[in-house]
């Protein structure tokens, strides 16, 4: 779950994960919104994938990043469970 945090700590990586909501890309489709260097976009599509925030499938020449959706039930949940403990302690 840290790694996830520290994931989405940074506004690029925001950004890549709101253009994979919309649809899959490869790293070209996704360098192609920002104006930084393609290492500095292998960097932060590696740190999404060390969070398990993306999923790489490697078809044909490209590699197509996706969304994995598991980890940010996990991440909403632990915002629920944090909320709802924390109006639970409100109301002692």
């Amino acid at each position: 779950m840290n790694d996830a945090f520290k994931a989405l700590s940074d506004p690029s990586r925001r950004k890549i994960l709101h253009l994979l909501k919309k649809q899959d890309l490869s790293a070209g489709e996704i360098a192609d919104h920002f104006n930084m260097t393609k290492p500095s976009i292998s960097h932060h599509l590696n740190l999404l994938k060390q969070a398990n925030l993306v999923d790489a499938e490697k078809k044909g020449q490209q590699i197509i990043y996706s969304l994995n959706t598991s980890v940010f039930e996990d991440v909403v949940t632990w915002f629920m469970d944090f909320i709802t403990k924390d109006e639970e302690g409100d109301k002692r």
